[in-house]
């Protein structure tokens, strides 16, 4: 049975933390795969001014090229208006109706996961990866919801650090990779 992560979100930019969560879930899950998942819009962060889509997804392929267990799925982006999970997990069963599904997620959103749309439903169809930030206690989904703590490499950096850095004209280099931080400055994004 294949292993997919679903790993969602804005991605206003791509950084080192998110690809150390996609690697440490791969390992700890031994999922065969992990698919970005750009949203067109967060229900989560409704004020946020998101870098146009075209340059989200050139910024995801240049940090996962040469990764063969990471995939990009624009199907959010394609769809337009908020992105809710329950709608690409129901893309995911029918295309792949004998994978276990698994979303990543911060471990801020776990407490709310029953306000999600059609909660029962995305209980029932995936289990959830919760993702902690340094320092911080992880709670267990609430009931019916499945959950796994992710052990692996919590760094405390956020897309609104870098594009905070960015606006102030300081450097970004380490926070993501290389390519990504060419593609920032080329776009003239976040500033």
């Amino acid at each position: 049975m294949e292993r997919i992560g679903l790993f969602g979100g804005s991605f206003n930019p791509v950084h080192l933390g998110h690809l150390l969560v996609a690697q440490a879930a791969r390992e700890e899950l031994q999922l065969d795969r992990i698919v970005f998942t750009p949203a067109a819009r967060s229900p989560f962060k409704p004020g946020i001014e998101l870098a146009p889509a075209a340059q989200r997804l050139r910024m995801l392929r240049l940090a996962l090229a040469g990764q063969p267990d990471c995939e990009i799925d624009d199907q959010e982006i394609a769809r337009g208006g908020v992105s809710y999970t329950i709608d690409t997990v129901r893309s995911y069963v029918r295309r792949f109706p004998q994978a276990e599904l698994f979303c990543l997620i911060g471990a801020d959103h776990v407490n709310q996961l029953p306000l999600w749309r059609d909660a029962p439903e995305l209980a029932r169809l995936v289990q959830f990866v919760v993702i902690p930030r340094p320092g911080q206690t992880l709670a267990d989904a609430p009931p019916p919801f499945r959950s796994h703590p992710l052990r692996g490499f919590p760094l405390g950096v956020s897309a609104s650090q870098i594009r905070e850095r960015v606006r102030n004209g300081l450097p970004i280099h380490w926070l993501v990779p290389p390519a990504v931080v060419e593609a920032i400055h080329i776009d003239r994004l976040y500033q």
